[in-house]
C-alpha cells in the first residue's frame, strides 16, 4: 500500500519539542534529511555556542524580539520581521542580548543533523 504524504497543518502544539542550551526550546516543524525548518525561542541573556556547518546552509527569520549574531568577526542584529541567510562553512552564532524572549524560525538545507562543528579559535 502506498503512503500518502498529505499536506499537514503544523502548529508548536503537534510538533516534536527539545530544549538545548540555556532554557531554550525547539520545535521541528518540517524534519526531512534535506530541509529542517525549526521554531525556536530564547529567553533573555542567552546564547548558544559559535559553530559552523560544512554541508548546510541556513536561514533565519526574526518572529520576535531582536538576534544579535556573531558571524565570522562581524555583529549583526537582526529584528522582527527581518532575516539573514548563513552560507555553509560560515563560523555563526546567534544570542539574544534584549530582556524580552527572542522567537526565530530556522530554515537548514539540508538537515544539520551530524554536521554541526564547533569553533576551536
Amino acid at each position: 500500500m502506498r503512503r500518502c504524504n498529505r499536506p499537514m497543518k503544523k502548529t508548536k502544539e503537534n510538533s516534536e519539542h527539545y530544549n538545548w542550551g540555556d532554557k531554550c526550546s525547539g520545535w521541528y516543524l518540517v524534519k526531512s534529511q534535506s530541509l529542517s525548518v525549526i521554531e525556536e525561542l530564547m529567553p533573555p541573556k542567552t546564547q548558544e555556542e559559535k559553530h559552523y556547518h560544512n554541508r548546510a546552509q541556513q536561514f533565519f527569520r526574526i518572529l520576535s524580539g531582536t538576534a544579535t549574531f556573531e558571524i565570522e568577526d562581524e555583529i549583526i542584529k537582526i529584528q522582527s520581521g527581518e532575516g539573514i541567510h548563513i552560507p555553509a562553512k560560515t563560523k555563526h552564532l546567534i544570542r539574544n542580548d534584549q530582556p524580552e524572549n527572542l522567537e526565530f524560525l530556522v530554515i537548514s538545507e539540508p538537515n544539520t543533523h551530524g554536521d554541526r562543528f564547533e569553533d576551536t579559535d
